[in-house]
Order: C-alpha cells, then structure tokens, then sequence
C-alpha cells in the first residue's frame, strides 16, 4: 500500500510527530509512504510543476535516483527477511533536510520547488517529534473545494499509485477529506472516460483509504478527549499566566487574559483551573446572570474583600453572554477598572499559543495515534466507514469520523439557538465536571450557601513518600472545596511524623491561593507510615476529629492506607473515610493509568534529553546514556524514551543481560554505520536507575566507548531529582484538581452513610469508605484498598501488570532495533569511513 499524510487547517503542535510515527509505522508494515506538502493545495498542485523544470534542467535528484543512492551506500549490507530489506530500501529519500530546514532547495542540488507529493523514507522524518507546527506545511485551499481542484487531486495520487491517506487537521479539514473520499469512485470514472488514467489504474485504485487525526489546539473535536496541539497550548497559557501573576501581585494589579477558543471555550476552561483563575468566560457557559457585570464584580469584590492582591481574569476569543452578545477582553478591562477601581490590564496570547516545541504529551500521543492510524487504514475495507484517531483518558481509540464531526458542530448549532446545556452536555461529562470543579475552587460561599452543620466535616490532609508535581495543587483544590462547603481543612505538616508531633493546622481559603503552580510539597512529605506507632496515630485521629483523611502519595501512600484500614479491627479512629490520591513521578501505585507529578516529570525529562540530543548531534557520533529516577518501576524511562525518539530503553521490569547488550550494540553499529557519512546525529539510550545492579550507567557508558570505536562516542547523564522539581504542568494541576474534587465527594457520600449509623453503636465504616482514586481507561474509578492489594507487587513497589508494558516494545520498533538487528554481512569493525562506499 501507497499512503500519503498531510496537515491541514491551523498548525498544532504534535503534528510532525504525528507524522513521524506515520511514517515509520507505515514502512514497518511494508507500506511506501508520502508526504504531500501545504495540505489540500499540496493535493491539487502535484509534481507538475516540478515535471516541467526538469524538461528545462535536470539538475535535480528524485526518488528513484535517491534509492539508488541508499542501495549503493549500504551495498555490503544482505537482510535476513523481506522486512528487514523493505527497511533498507526505505532509508531514505533526501529530503528530510529541506523539509525540516525549512529551505525549498539546496543550491546546484536538490529541490522542493514544484514538488507536493514527496516520498520520503525512515531517516527523512528523524527528529521531528521535538519541532513545532508541521514541516509539510499547511495552506488554505479555495481550488480543493470545487470539484475541478479534487479531481486534480485524485489524479495526482493516482499518478504515484496513492489510494490511502491520513488527513491530520481540524473539523473543517476531516469533513473535507471524507467528501473528497466519497467523491473517489465517480471521480476515478470521469477520469477514465477522458482516459485520463488507464483501466488497470481504474482497478487499482477504486476506492479510497482513508482516516483522520484531530489537529487544533482549541480540543474542539468531541468522542475524543484531547486533541494534538491542545497540551502544549495550554501549557504555553499557563506558563504566561504563571509569568503575569507575579507582576499582578506585585502591583496589586487585574489582568484579563485573551486565549484561544473561537467555538469551544476548552483552553479558558482549563487554564482557569491550572492557573488559579478568579473568572472565566467560556462560549458554551456564558454567565447566567444578566447582567453578568454585576455578578463578575460581586465575585471578584469576595475575593479582593479576604485580602486577595491580584485578579486574573480568562477570556476566550469566541466568549459571549447569554444572548450571543460578544464579550471583549478590552470590555472586561474598563468594568474592572470603573466599578472596581482596580488596575487592569490586558493581554492577547494570540499565536503564541500554538508555537514552541511540543511537551511530551504532544509528542506521546500523537505518536500512538499514528501507528493506530496505519493499523486502520490497513484494515480498511470499501464499506467501512472513515475512523477518526481519537484518545478516552488514556486508551487509543478509533471512532467514526463524520459522528464526531457532526457532534461536534452540534455544539456550535445548540449554542446559536441558547440552548447551552445541550452543548455542555455535547461536550461530555469531563468537560462538565471541569466546569463544576472551577467553581467550586475559585468562588467564595455566604455561610447560608454552606452545607447544614452535621454535614460538615474535618479533613485532615496528609502527603506522603517522594514529592510530585501536582500535590499542592490538589491540596488547594480540597481546602477551597471545604471552605466552600463549610468543612474544616486541616493540614497534617511532615506526614505521620509531623501528626504525631501536632503539626496540625488549619488552611485557610487564601492561604492556599498561589499553591496551584507550586512544585513539591507545602505541606512537607516523608515516607514513614503509620505503622511506626499505629496507636499514636490512631489517638492523633481522635484528637484532631478527624471525619475524612485524604491522603496524596506515591505507594508509601498506598501502603499507609493499607495500614489504616487493617488498623480499622483495633481502632476505632480508622472508621472514617479514607482516600489516597496516587501522586509520584514513579507512576507505580496499581490499578491506576496516571499519577499526579509524571507528566510534570516526563516534561522534565523531554527538555533534558532535547538539550542534550542538540549536544550529542553537534559533536556528531555520540550516544548519550541518561539515567532517570522512578524506583523499580520503569514508566518514566519507556514513556520517556518514546516521548524523545531514544534508541534503546532499559527498564526494571526487562532487566538487563550479556546478550540484550551484545544485540544492541550491534544495533548502535549498523545504524551509525548507515548513516550519511559526516551527518550522524546523536542518539539517546535511557535506563532507569534500578535497571540492573552490575550493569550500571557508568558501566553501560564505558562499554558503549570500548564497543564503539571509532563509529560513535558515548557519555552519560544523570537526571536524578530533577526529574520531580520545577513548576507543576497544566495537565498535572487540572488532573489535581478533579481528582481532588472526586475525593471530597465521596468521603462526603461516605460520611454521610456514617452520621446515619445509630448513634449508640459503635461507628463500622464499610470496606469501601477506604480506597484509592484511580485513571482508567474507562474513567475515573474508587477502587478499595484490599482490592488494589491483589494487583500490587509489594516487593518491588509497583503493580503486577502494567499499561505501558508495550510501549518498549514499541521504542524498539520505531527506532528499527528488529529490522537493522536482521541485516547482516556488514564489517562492523570497520570504521565509517572505511564502511562507506
């Protein structure tokens, strides 16, 4: 199969690694794989232009001449399957420098002029996983949407023999690619009938392949919960908000913030959340309240009136009040300043909110969707309908394309008729919940809006074993939620050690009001559990009043709740409500898909590896090895390593041995040695810390340079702590804030069946009222205590089975450690330049 990928509508970032996985899925399944430059326009134009320069002057390389050029590079080299020489022979094209440079020509070589439908190969898409926008580029096309400029397209792709494609773009694009796929059949036939094409090329091509990847950083695409672009920008709006904070503060200053979100209030909403704003204006919720001045100012006077120094106030560009009024961040600006007095400014992100470098997520899914994406197209039959590429919590998922596009302009209709909680409801539930949980967190109650007083509880809140990034932002969460309610936040300082010291103390509403960008733990953290003086901490339980204990944590969190709840059959202080919120960078508490504090991590680590790749590629023939925390639990390092393109992953749960390391030296050879002569870039290798015992990283470094001679160098990093610090991200904080806020609501449901309990008995609180908060696949889900102990490897600290297990398997595949593993016949010993031809 022939299959083409383009992008299409706004840029986002993730597209090139989109692409990329594409690309390498696509030649793995023995597929030829195409790029088709500047989108649809790309489509239409074709290579014609190109056609007609080289009848003038043949200066110009093309692919066949290229493939030559691969096969006589590596002429040495014999494969032991076909699939090993498909690879071989899809190496490269030579035009992965010009796209990824952004040049449309190299002088008195090769050219990208006049050429929109470019083949390209395994090595002509390395690296651009860490680039944003699209390399392919992306353009608006008046001429694909007449019926001239598709047949033009469909002819194009018939002339490289292309029946399958990939379309990465928004709404507006997959809808196009779906009536261009529709339009195939009776197109094809016009062709033939002006014997544009011939009746063998009528046979092959009858019908077209096609699926669709959700490109738009607003995540306005409904059946899927993300879409490729939507973290980074996101993390771009809080980064700015983060930055604005600090001046606001100082200055005792207002900002109304402008972001993104035409028909989809998804950026405001969430940068509420994570940036700890004070207001928002969504286009799916406008306020209810008319007019919605005098509710924002009464609001914002609640929170000024308790002390609060800055005001941030988010805006998204298609905001509007209930009568489809439009609602100007400059509007905002002058009621803040003339009702309130206060010193407002405005700020327009603008584009910046789509620049940059991808953070890991845009880079993990995106690549996960891609290789889906071949899978499907593979599978695609004349009557299946098109697949859309889409993502639930944290499962790959296909689901039909045209479905999710008429949903999604379902919103848009329901919000042009005012009917808001239709589109609210089209939005699905987590968009709702989000909605529900930034209220909660960012308004001020009247003590008459607060829970009846034998309802009200005393939390107390616990945080436990390594520090993770999003643990004061679910801390802040839970406190605004219980003042909001009327309960009674109490924080426990320095773990069990600090509760049986009476570090206990009370957290106030704006005492917690900077927390969300915070990293580490404010309230102090240790890993000594319960256990240490069970008795003790059980008086402390009845000392304090504790109704409900939240405690936020890594697998010491786990085991301390294990403990309190086996503590129930001698304590009667333990027959509370009791949650542990999982947060460490480990990702190892069972049962659960995602920790608090890992993306923050995998954040970490993919600017440390980008770093240091931009040093090992500028020394060229250099593999650094770099080692990252997350105890006997290798999430961090297999995420990781697919997030940045590493060549080879070590993990605890693969261990390390003589004859994996034999194998994979051989691989470093052959790929360096297939390399351009003098353009080796550097390669990473990531091994976490508890990988192997004997076969350390400075051990694993030093047989690298023995091993490779005069083909590669080798030096080693090691990320340690820094891997758990730095300021939180977007997806940590908002993934905080709902966890926390589920957690409340079902020790409140708990304590609740509790105060029922006839008074005169002893208080029995069921098993259930002891359990972990976990992420699924299918949802959020409480899961008990004694169950998550029949999943959990207590020995090594982590869970039995993991989600993630195959994605070594997949680092390996996309690095092509099978395929180089089977060519033989090379010299290894040589060195490259010897090897070369």
């Amino acid at each position: 199969m022939k299959i083409a990928i383009l992008t299409s509508g706004g840029d986002s970032a993730g597209m090139n690694a989109a692409v990329r996985s594409i690309v390498k899925a696509g030649i793995l399944k023995g597929c030829e794989m195409w790029i088709v430059r500047e989108g649809y326009e790309g489509l239409v134009r074709g290579n014609q232009e190109h056609a007609e320069d080289r009848k003038e002057a043949n200066a110009v390389v093309d692919e066949e001449e290229a493939l030559d050029q691969v096969e006589t590079r590596a002429n040495k080299v014999t494969a032991k399957s076909h699939t090993d020489e498909y690879l071989l022979h899809n190496l490269r094209f030579g035009d992965g420098d010009l796209l990824r440079d952004g040049t449309s020509e190299f002088v008195g070589g090769r050219t990208l002029k006049g050429r929109y439908i470019v083949r390209v190969g395994w090595d002509d898409v390395r690296g651009w996983f860490s680039e944003g926008g699209t390399l392919i580029g992306t353009a608006r096309s008046a001429t694909f949407r007449t019926t001239e400029g598709r047949t033009a397209a469909v002819l194009n792709l018939i002339k490289h023999g292309i029946d399958a494609l990939v379309v990465c773009g928004g709404d507006g694009s997959l809808t196009g690619a779906d009536v261009f796929r529709s339009e195939w059949p009776s197109i094809i036939k016009k062709l033939r009938s002006e014997e544009l094409i011939t009746a063998e090329q009528l046979e092959a091509h009858s019908h077209l392949k096609l699926v669709g990847l959700v490109g738009s950083i607003d995540n306005d695409m409904c059946m899927t919960d993300l879409t490729i672009g939507a973290p980074t920008a996101l993390q771009r709006i809080c980064e700015a908000i983060d930055n604005i904070n600090s001046t606001a503060y100082s200055h005792s200053r207002a900002f109304v913030v402008e972001v993104m979100g035409r028909d989809c209030g998804w950026l405001a909403l969430l940068a509420g959340v994570a940036g700890g704003a004070d207001f928002i204006f969504i286009p799916e919720r406008p306020p209810p309240e008319m007019p919605w001045e005098d509710a924002m100012c009464a609001e914002i006077h609640r929170h000024r009136a308790v002390g609060k120094r800055k005001t941030i106030v988010i805006v998204a560009e298609g905001a509007h009040d209930k009568e489809l009024n439009p609602i100007r961040a400059e509007y905002i600006k002058d009621v803040l300043t003339d009702r309130l007095g206060l010193d407002t400014r405005v700020t327009t992100l603008g584009h910046t909110q789509r620049g940059g470098r991808p953070c890991a997520l845009d880079r993990i899914l995106p690549t996960l969707q891609g290789v889906e994406a071949v899978e499907a197209l593979l599978e695609s039959q004349p009557g299946t309908p098109t697949y859309m590429i889409g993502v639930r919590e944290n499962k790959v998922i296909r689901v039909p394309l045209m479905d999710a596009v008429q949903q999604t302009r379902a919103v848009g209709e329901a919000m042009k008729a005012k009917d808001f909680k239709k589109a609210l409801d089209l939005r699905g539930p987590e968009f709702l919940e989000m909605l529900h949980g930034f209220a909660a967190v960012s308004s001020l109650k009247e003590e008459k809006d607060k829970l009846p007083a034998n309802k009200r509880m005393r939390v107390g809140i616990i945080h436990m074993g390594a520090p993770a990034g999003g643990m004061n932002a679910a801390t802040r969460s839970a406190v605004r939620y219980c003042i909001t309610k009327g309960h009674t936040p109490l924080a426990v300082h320095n773990g069990f050690r600090g509760l049986l010291d009476d570090n206990v103390n009370e957290l106030s509403w704006l005492g917690v009001d900077a927390w969300m960008a915070r990293g580490g733990s404010e309230l102090g953290t240790n890993r000594i559990l319960p256990s240490f003086d069970i008795g003790g901490v059980a008086s402390k339980f009845q000392e304090f009043k504790f109704d409900a204990v939240l405690i936020i944590g890594g697998f010491e969190a786990f085991n301390a709740l294990l403990l309190l709840d086996e503590g129930r059959k001698h304590y009667p202080a333990f027959h509370i409500p009791m949650v542990h919120l999982p947060a460490t960078i480990s990702n190892n508490v069972p049962m659960t898909e995602h920790s608090l504090g890992c993306d923050t991590s995998l954040n970490a680590l993919v600017d440390a590896c980008d770093a240091i790749k931009q040093s090992a590629s500028a020394s060229r023939d250099r593999v650094f090895v770099v080692e990252t925390q997350g105890g006997k639990c290798g999430y961090i390092a297999a995420v990781g390593a697919l997030a940045v393109g590493a060549s080879l992953v070590y993990t605890p749960e693969g261990g390390m041995g003589l004859d994996m390391l034999r194998r994979d030296v051989r691989f470093l050879k052959t790929r360096y040695l297939l390399d351009v002569p003098g353009r080796s870039e550097g390669r990473l290798v990531i091994r976490n810390e508890h990988a192997s015992q004997v076969y350390t990283t400075s051990v694993l470094t030093k047989m690298l340079i023995e091993e490779g001679g005069s083909l590669f160098d080798a030096r080693s990093a090691s990320l340690g702590h820094t891997l758990q610090g730095g300021v939180p991200s977007p997806t940590d904080r908002a993934r905080a804030a709902r966890l926390s806020l589920r957690c409340m609501a079902f020790m409140e449901e708990h304590h609740n069946k509790l105060s029922k309990q006839p008074p005169h008995k002893t208080r029995q609180a069921e098993p259930a009222s002891a359990s972990v908060i976990t992420i699924r696949s299918g949802g959020v889900e409480m899961v008990p205590v004694q169950e998550m102990l029949k999943h959990a490897d207590m020995v090594n600290r982590r869970g039995k089975t993991e989600w993630w297990a195959k994605i070594v398997d997949l680092v390996g595949l996309l690095a092509g450690k099978p395929q180089f593993l089977g060519l033989k016949g090379m010299d290894l010993s040589l060195p490259a330049e010897v090897a070369k031809v």
